[in-house]
């Protein structure tokens, strides 16, 4: 409930053991009035990593950041994680753009999300906070987000949909380009009946 609650009422829920229920209520409420908000990936029936998101006003943390708020023209990226197991394969990266096709769908512009840039640097008093809440700086511009808001430890990063479709449709153009330009003439000829030998 890091995200879903301001800081109080975080506490409090924690207190009272109801973080399970109010994590309930909160993607409950979330699909109902604006709709999906997140994405599991499951490898051979496993899951193997997921991402949350949702528009600003329903993620009253992102407000407690130095280089907060979120643009209002974004959606905010609250937190992804790949099991350690699947990681360095890709699904980090397909999460995000699964994101992108759904958000691009409802006509959002973009995804903004708080990195944390000294992932596994800090002590023990914050590390449980931010491996579970956080994900690395590193890893959202490793995946194509740009830095808005620099900071020494949460910076504000922001990746463009119209920019990610386009760069998705330029590299396919390229490709196809390419490999028309590298097919030899031969290739294209209709090719001769085979022979058999029967020796």
């Amino acid at each position: 409930m890091f995200w879903e609650l301001d800081p109080v009422a975080a506490e409090r829920a924690c207190a009272a053991g109801d973080t399970g229920l109010e994590k309930e209520a909160w993607v409950s409420q979330t699909l109902l009035e604006w709709g999906s908000c997140g994405k599991i990936a499951y490898v051979d029936g496993m899951p193997a990593g997921f991402v949350l998101y949702a528009p600003p006003m329903y993620v009253p943390r992102g407000n407690a950041f130095p280089t907060s708020p979120v643009s209002p023209d974004a959606v905010q990226l609250m937190t992804a994680h790949v099991v350690a197991s699947f990681s360095g394969g890709g699904l980090g990266r397909m999460l995000i753009q699964s994101v992108a096709r759904d958000l691009t769908k409802r006509g959002i512009r973009a995804i903004e999300a708080f990195g944390d840039a000294k992932f596994g640097e800090h002590g023990d008093e914050d590390k449980l906070i931010t491996t579970m809440c956080l994900a690395p700086a590193d890893y959202f511009l490793a995946v194509g987000f740009k830095t808005v808001r620099p900071h020494p430890r949460f910076p504000r990063l922001r990746m463009e949909l119209r920019t990610a479709l386009s760069w998705k449709s330029d590299v396919e153009y390229a490709l196809e380009k390419l490999l028309g330009s590298m097919t030899p003439e031969t290739l294209l000829r209709p090719a001769r009946p085979a022979t058999r030998s029967l020796g």
